[in-house]
């Protein structure tokens, strides 16, 4: 639960992830919400989303008790509780999951399968503010194919139209009055309905439509994450910040260049570590989503970040590009000076960039150059460094 909610005697959204699934239908050895896409598994997709969104105080997973090493390394480093067990069916695990929140006791709660990885903060909006006045809302897409009917559901038969007027495909997440929807799924256990919109109407509980994204489509079949990535590329645009830092030579035996320390004749002088190279892609990563500069959030004047660690400002730009939905795909950093010489070091620092912000090594790309001997750093007075960052960022709305 988020630091700011715990204090409150009842919460005001929890999301509940179903991710108990063996995903036979979709035809591999590992668990199709274990299975990556776009470098995460899809469990963490949705899993980041829900954390970053401010009104959800809690994220709970229900797990297959035979996949608890493969979910331990999906949502390894983030802050969630004990996952929930699963059961035979999917209604089953909900009811499950629900009744380990009755403690908790949320306003509401919101459902979500793990193989909608596509979800989105604006679809998650839209169904919170549809249950400040009903019971319940769901996500969907107005149908817009023709629809028939067949009389068998294999070989031939009658075909006959159907009306798709007023039809909608539904997503998830499926939003709840907590109460309500506990007490629907005590009355109606053991009766397998498709959602738990389905339960809720049993249950007479009143129930909004709202608006979903062609992107939080539902992983299937093996073709359909191929299909959301394509989907996903086209709902997504290129961010590209820049970033640029000097800091000048003082006494000391080593300079720290993208968190590896280097031995030298000097130290770079500066308020933390001075690591010029990641102030550089500090600033980067700030450009890419409008977050102002290093400057702005680690203030010099500031005694709290003396002689701190870089790689804590540099995971701060990051949270600050996700929390704006961004996925940072390439860096590119270059540092400027005669000496020290970076070429032994160049591979170290990329492996070590490449952790900090989670990107493959070859998304991570590291170079080193000399002003000819003109100006500060030709005259070995410091060091400059200049960084280019680029991010992708969904289209309004989606």
């Amino acid at each position: 639960m988020k630091e700011n909610q715990r204090k409150q005697s009842s919460p005001f959204c929890i999301a509940l992830i179903t991710a108990a699934g063996e995903g036979k239908r979709f035809g591999s050895q590992i668990p199709k919400q274990y299975l990556e896409f776009n470098g995460k598994p899809l469990l963490r997709h949705c899993v980041e989303t829900f954390l970053r969104h401010p009104k959800i105080d809690m994220v709970q997973i229900i797990i297959h008790p035979n996949h608890q090493k493969l979910y331990a390394q999906a949502v390894k480093g983030l802050d969630l509780p004990d996952p929930i067990f699963g059961d035979d069916s999917r209604q089953a695990s909900v009811f499950n999951g629900l009744n380990s929140l009755e403690q908790a006791a949320p306003k509401y709660v919101l459902i979500h399968d793990a193989a909608r990885p596509g979800v989105s903060i604006p679809v998650i909006n839209r169904v919170l503010e549809a249950l400040k006045t009903n019971d319940g809302a769901l996500p969907g897409l107005k149908l817009v194919d023709s629809l028939k009917r067949t009389s068998s559901d294999k070989g031939p038969g009658t075909i006959t139209s159907v009306d798709r007027k007023n039809l909608w495909r539904v997503q998830t997440p499926q939003g709840f009055d907590f109460q309500k929807i506990l007490a629907a799924h005590k009355q109606y256990s053991g009766m397998e309905c498709s959602d738990d919109a389905g339960i809720a109407q049993k249950a007479g509980m009143t129930l909004a439509m709202t608006l979903g994204t062609q992107t939080n489509m539902k992983i299937t079949h093996t073709e359909d994450i191929q299909n959301l990535e394509r989907l996903f590329m086209t709902n997504m645009t290129p961010h590209t910040g820049f970033g640029f830092d000097v800091h000048g030579f003082c006494e000391g035996d080593h300079v720290i260049l993208g968190g590896i320390k280097i031995p030298h004749t000097h130290k770079l002088k500066g308020h933390s570590d001075a690591d010029v190279l990641l102030h550089a892609l500090t600033d980067a990563l700030l450009g890419t989503v409008g977050c102002g500069d290093i400057g702005e959030h680690f203030p010099p004047s500031d005694a709290t970040f003396k002689d701190m660690d870089s790689s804590i400002f540099l995971k701060h730009a990051l949270k600050c590009v996700q929390d704006k939905q961004g996925i940072l795909t390439h860096v590119d950093v270059t540092v400027i000076g005669e000496k020290p010489k970076l070429t032994p070091y160049k591979q170290e620092i990329r492996q070590n960039i490449a952790r900090l912000l989670g990107l493959d090594i070859e998304n991570v790309n590291v170079k080193a150059t000399t002003t000819e001997k003109l100006g500060f750093t030709g005259r070995k007075e410091g060091l400059a460094a200049q960084a280019v960052a680029t991010v992708l960022r969904p289209r309004k709305g989606s």
